[in-house]
């Protein structure tokens, strides 16, 4: 087996916790029925709409809260910060990447943008100091799974998919990169998901004895 030398990872789901957990608990907090949420933005075919405008910088953050918020019965104010409050960092993923750089992979992050403004996700993360590329969807006009997208991550890290393997917890999208050349990983639990990295980079990524 011939072994890849990049990584591109997704960034919500991948180095953080699980979304969906995130979404139900804001749901309980709103008062809120199980599920609302999923069915309201991300399942209506407006609620979709407004997100991919969103992950394509054709909509700001703001405006996606006042147009999703009356679709919930919410206040829009930092909706989505208050969506995704309870993410937070996932440390064995987070952890696996950096073995991977100290062991001479390049490393890049590939993310579908929720805004940067006036909540942003990514704040706290390094993500600039500690990954060899950044490509946040919302700063290039386009979106997981658009091809062209996965391009500009291949040309940061100046390597062709063949050499790389990408992880996300979206399959469509990791399916998306597998016919672009990428080895995919579907992101579903942690520790699995190393060891499936183990293997195809062909360098240790954890501390275990």
């Amino acid at each position: 087996m011939s072994h890849r030398s990049g990584l591109v990872l997704d960034f919500g789901g991948v180095l953080t916790t699980p979304l969906l957990p995130a979404v139900l608990a804001f749901e309980q907090r709103e008062g809120l029925a199980r599920g609302a949420c999923l069915k309201a933005l991300y399942m209506d075919p407006e609620g979709i709409r407004l997100t991919h405008e969103l992950e394509r910088g054709t909509l700001t953050q703001t405006d996606w809260n006042e147009a999703a918020a009356p679709k919930l019965g919410v206040s829009p104010d930092n909706l989505m910060g208050r969506i995704f409050a309870d993410l937070r960092p996932e440390q064995t993923l987070i952890d696996a990447a950096a073995a991977a750089v100290r062991a001479g992979i390049k490393v890049g992050i590939l993310s579908n943008s929720v805004g940067l403004t006036p909540w942003n996700l990514y704040d706290g993360y390094e993500l600039e100091t500690l990954y060899h590329g950044v490509v946040i969807s919302e700063c290039h006009g386009m979106r997981k799974p658009d091809p062209e997208i996965f391009e500009v991550m291949l040309k940061l890290l100046d390597m062709a998919a063949e050499e790389c393997v990408f992880v996300d917890d979206t399959e469509e999208y990791v399916r998306a990169a597998e016919k672009l050349g990428f080895s995919g990983v579907h992101a579903l639990q942690p520790e699995q998901t190393v060891s499936r990295l183990e293997d195809l980079l062909g360098v240790p990524l954890t501390d275990a004895c």
